[in-house]
C-alpha cells in the first residue's frame, strides 16, 4: 500500500512540474506581447490603426490570462490531491510498520530490484553485528555479503563463499521454508513468496524451542531403544559384548561373565580387548589355534569358532566387525547339545540296528501283503463286474419298463374308456355298482403303473432337476384344486395355508412330493383334517403336512420309506407303498431335507425343507374363462394302431353327442379327409404309431389335407419332460395314458368352444 502511494505522488509531482512550466512559458510570451506594443509606431501616424492593434492585442492578452487562471487552478486541485495522496500513503505506511512491529517473527520486504523496502525490529535483531546498515534501498545481495563476512550464522563460519551461494539460489526460488542455524545457537525458518509486483516477503520464524524439543524427544528415544537394547541383551542367554575401534567395552550383557567363566565382580578384567584374552587365557589356558578371540579387521567376514574350558565346556564364540572399526563378540555355551548331539548319534546307531531288523520283518510281512493285496484286488474286480452287472440290469429294467409303458397302458387306456362309456349308460343299480367297483380297480392299476415308471425314472436318473425360482402359492393352490374334491368325498377339511414366498426348486419333483404327502395323508385319516403349512425358517421354507390320522410309532420312521411298505392299520384303502419312496428319492435328488414327527394317536407331521427363492415381478396372464356346454354336433377324428382303443373311444365320445370316425394310421386318417370329405372339429391321435410313425406327424398331415389348424390332443404313455416340451412347442394339447375320461371332456370342451 505504501509503495503504491507512492508511486501515485511521484506522478502528481511530474504533472506540478508540467504546469509550472507551461506557466512560466506563458508568462514569456505576455510579457513579449506587451513589448511589441509598446515599441511598435505608426510610420504613417495612423492613430487608427495603433488602436485597432490594441484591441487585438488586449483579446489575446485576455485569452491567455483565462489559460493562466485555469492551469493555476488545475494546480491548486492537484496540489490539494496530492497532499490527500501523501498523507494516506502516509498513514498506510506508518500502519503497516505498526502492524510488521506487532509480529513476533521477523518481517522483510524487497522490491522487484531486490532491494530492502520495509523491515521490522524482530529482523533486525537477527543479526545484531549488521543491523545498523540493514537501511532501505539496501540490496539482498548485499545482505547475503555482510552475513558471510560476519559469520552470524553456522553456514557462513564454516564456509562463508558456499553459504552465499545456496542463500542466494534458494532466494531465486522464493518458494517454500528452509531452516538456518545461528551462530548464537538458534535455529530460524525462512518462507519466503513473490508479490503480485515482483518483489519478496520474508518471514523470519524463530524455532529454537522447536528445535531443543525435538533434541530432547530424539535423546529421549535413543535413551529407551538402549534401555530396550540393554534388556533385550539381559535376556538373551548368550554372553555378549561390544568393543569399539579403540578396543574398548562400549557394550556387555548380564550372562557374559558366567559364561566366560569370571565372577560377577570381574567386569574390570575385559574392559579392553587384550583384557579379555589375558583374562581367559589365565583361565583356561592358551588359545587354540585358529584363534577364536582374536580382533577381527574392518570389513572381515564373521567368524565362528570354538573355546574349550577346563571344566570341560565348549563355548562358541561369534565375532563380527563393526561398520565404526569395532567388534561385537558372543559367547554360547553348547555343551550339552553337542552332549545332546553325542547321544542322538550314539541313538541313531541303535535306531539304525532296529531298522536293519524291523527291515527284515517287514520285508516277510510284504511279501504277505502282497499277496493279499492280489486277492483283493481280484476280489475288487469281481464286485466291479457284479456292480456293473447290476447297473446294466438296472438301466435294462429301466428300459423294459419305459417300453413296456405303451403295451401296458394301451389295453386299460381301452378298458377305462369303455368303463367311462359304461357309466354314462342308464343301468341297473347293482351293474353301476359293478361298473364303478372296475373303475376302482383300473384307477388302482393304474397308480401302481404310475408309481413303479416314477421309481424306475429316479433309480435310473432318467429325470433332470431343473431348480427355477417360483411362487409357492401358485403350487399350493394347485393343491387345493386338486384334491379338495377328494377330502370332501371322504368327509374331511383340506386347509392350504398360503405364504406369499418365493422357492427356488424343480416344480415337477417339489409337486410330485406334496401331491404323495397329501394323498397319504387323506388316504389314513378317517375324521378330522389336513392342514398345509408353510413356515420360514432362516433361509428355507419349511412345507408341512399334518393329519389326525391314527400317527406312526417311532420304531417304524424310517421303513415307511421303503418300497411297498405299509403300516397295517385296518385301513382298507392303504395304497401300494410306493407314495414316500417316490418322496424320499425326489428329496434325495432336489437336496431337500424332509421330516416326520409322529406317534400313535396323535396324527402325523410330514414336512420337507424348500431354500428360499429370489421374487420376481408377478406378469399378470388373463385367462379367457372355460365355456361349459354339450359336445353335440362336434366331429373328432381319433388316429389310434389299436382298434380296442378306436372301439372305446368311439363308444365314449359317441355318448357325449359327438360324431367319431377313427383311423388306424396317418395314411388312413388324409384318406377320411380327402376321399371321404371329413373336415373334423379336432383331432386325437395317440403318439405310438405302427412303423415308427407318431401321431404329431399324422396331426400335421390332417391339418395339410383339411387346410386348417385343426385343434389336437396328442395321448401317451411317455411321461418324459423332452417329449412334452417338444410337443407343446408344436402347438399340441398332452394326455397321459390311461386317460381320465373327465380330463378328456373338459379339455374337449375347451379346444372346441
Amino acid at each position: 500500500m505504501a509503495t503504491r502511494a507512492a508511486s501515485q505522488g511521484d506522478r502528481e509531482s511530474e504533472r506540478i512540474t508540467a504546469l509550472e512550466a507551461q506557466i512560466v512559458k506563458l508568462k514569456r510570451i505576455n510579457t513579449a506581447l506587451m513589448d511589441r506594443v509598446e515599441r511598435s509606431t505608426d510610420l504613417q501616424g495612423n492613430a487608427f490603426s495603433l488602436f485597432e492593434t490594441a484591441i487585438s492585442l488586449e483579446g489575446k492578452v485576455r485569452e491567455r490570462t483565462t489559460d493562466l487562471e485555469r492551469a493555476l487552478g488545475e494546480l491548486a486541485q492537484s496540489n490539494a490531491a496530492l497532499g490527500v495522496a501523501k498523507e494516506a500513503a502516509d498513514d498506510a505506511q506508518r500502519r503497516l510498520r505498526d502492524a510488521i512491529e506487532s509480529i513476533n517473527e521477523g518481517f522483510a520486504i524487497f522490491d522487484a530490484n531486490d532491494r530492502l523496502v520495509l523491515c521490522n525490529q524482530t529482523y533486525l535483531g537477527l543479526w545484531p553485528n549488521i543491523a545498523s546498515k540493514l537501511v532501505p534501498g539496501i540490496s539482498f545481495a548485499q545482505i547475503c555479503s555482510l552475513i558471510g563476512k560476519d559469520g552470524t550464522t553456522l553456514g557462513a563460519m564454516v564456509a562463508p563463499d558456499r553459504w552465499v551461494s545456496e542463500r542466494m539460489a534458494q532466494r531465486m526460488v522464493a518458494s517454500g521454508g528452509h531452516v538456518h542455524a545461528l551462530a548464537d545457537g538458534r535455529w530460524i525458518q525462512i518462507n519466503e513468496l513473490r508479490t503480485s509486483e515482483g518483489g519478496i516477503v520474508g518471514v523470519y520464524t524463530d524455532i529454537t524451542e522447536v528445535k531443543a524439543e525435538d533434541a530432547r524427544e530424539r535423546t529421549r528415544e535413543l535413551a529407551e531403544k538402549s534401555a530396550i537394547l540393554q534388556a533385550t541383551l539381559d535376556t538373551i542367554p548368550q554372553g555378549v559384548c561390544v568393543y569399539d575401534s579403540d578396543h574398548r567395552l562400549v557394550a556387555w550383557n548380564d550372562p557374559l561373565l558366567a559364561v566366560i567363566g569370571l565372577p560377577p565382580d570381574a567386569i574390570a578384567l575385559v574392559t579392553t580387548h587384550d583384557g579379555l584374552l589375558t583374562a581367559c587365557a589365565d583361565l583356561n589356558g592358551p588359545m587354540e589355534p585358529d584363534e577364536p578371540l582374536a580382533w577381527l579387521p574392518h570389513g572381515a567376514p564373521e567368524e565362528v569358532s570354538r573355546r574349550g574350558y577346563r571344566n570341560g565346556k565348549v563355548i562358541e564364540v561369534r565375532r563380527a566387525p563393526m561398520p565404526d572399526g569395532g567388534m561385537v563378540m558372543s559367547f554360547d555355551d553348547i555343551t550339552e547339545s553337542l552332549g545332546a548331539a553325542e547321544a542322538l548319534r550314539e541313538t541313531n546307531e541303535t535306531l539304525e540296528r532296529r531298522v536293519n531288523e524291523r527291515t527284515a520283518d517287514i520285508a516277510a510281512v510284504n511279501t504277505k501283503l502282497h499277496q493279499e493285496i492280489t486277492e483283493r484286488l481280484l476280489v475288487e474286480a469281481a464286485l466291479r463286474d457284479a456292480k456293473t452287472a447290476a447297473e446294466q440290469a438296472n438301466i435294462s429294467k429301466t428300459r423294459f419298463l419305459a417300453a413296456a409303458s405303451h403295451d401296458l397302458l394301451q389295453p386299460l387306456n381301452a378298458a377305462r374308456l369303455f368303463v367311462a362309456a359304461l357309466g354314462d349308460r342308464r343301468l341297473a343299480l347293482p351293474t353301476r355298482a359293478l361298473v364303478r367297483q372296475t373303475g376302482s380297480a383300473l384307477d388302482s392299476v393304474e397308480d401302481l403303473l404310475e408309481a413303479l415308471l416314477e421309481i424306475s425314472r429316479l433309480d435310473a436318473g432318467a429325470i433332470t432337476v431343473e431348480p427355477i425360482d417360483f411362487a409357492i402359492d401358485e403350487l399350493l393352490h394347485s393343491m387345493k384344486a386338486e384334491f379338495a374334491p377328494v377330502a370332501r368325498d371322504r368327509g374331511l377339511t383340506l386347509r392350504v395355508e398360503e405364504s406369499g414366498e418365493w422357492v427356488r426348486s424343480d416344480p415337477r419333483l417339489l409337486r410330485r412330493i406334496l401331491q404323495n404327502l397329501i394323498s397319504n395323508a387323506l388316504r389314513y385319516t378317517t375324521a378330522g383334517s389336513v392342514d398345509v403349512m408353510c413356515r420360514v425358517d432362516s433361509d428355507r421354507l419349511h412345507l408341512e403336512v399334518t393329519d389326525t390320522g391314527p400317527g406312526i410309532a417311532p420304531e417304524h420312521h424310517l421303513e415307511i420309506f421303503e418300497e411297498f411298505r405299509r403300516l397295517d392299520d385296518g385301513n382298507r384303502d392303504r395304497g401300494i407303498g410306493l407314495g414316500l419312496a417316490i418322496v424320499q428319492r425326489a428329496g434325495r435328488m432336489l437336496h431337500h431335507e424332509l421330516t416326520l414327527v409322529s406317534a400313535p394317536g396323535e396324527g402325523s407331521r410330514f414336512g420337507v425343507y424348500v431354500p428360499v427363492g429370489e421374487a420376481m415381478t408377478a406378469i399378470e396372464r388373463t385367462t379367457p374363462p372355460a365355456r361349459r356346454g354339450q359336445l353335440n354336433n362336434q366331429t373328432i377324428l381319433v388316429i389310434d394302431n389299436e382298434s380296442s382303443i378306436l372301439e372305446g373311444m368311439a363308444v365314449l365320445l359317441a355318448g357325449w353327442g359327438c360324431t367319431v370316425h377313427g383311423a388306424l394310421s396317418e395314411a388312413q386318417a388324409v384318406e377320411r379327409t380327402t376321399m371321404d370329405g371329413i373336415v373334423p372339429d379336432i383331432v386325437i391321435a395317440d403318439y405310438h404309431l405302427d412303423d415308427g410313425k407318431t401321431g404329431d406327424a399324422a396331426i400335421d398331415a390332417v391339418r395339410a389335407a383339411c387346410g386348417k389348424q385343426l385343434p389336437a390332443i396328442v395321448i401317451t404313455a411317455d411321461r418324459t419332460p423332452e417329449l412334452r416340451d417338444y410337443l407343446v412347442r408344436n402347438g399340441l394339447h398332452i394326455l397321459q395314458k390311461p386317460v381320465k375320461p373327465a380330463q378328456l371332456r373338459a379339455l374337449i370342451t375347451r379346444l372346441t368352444h
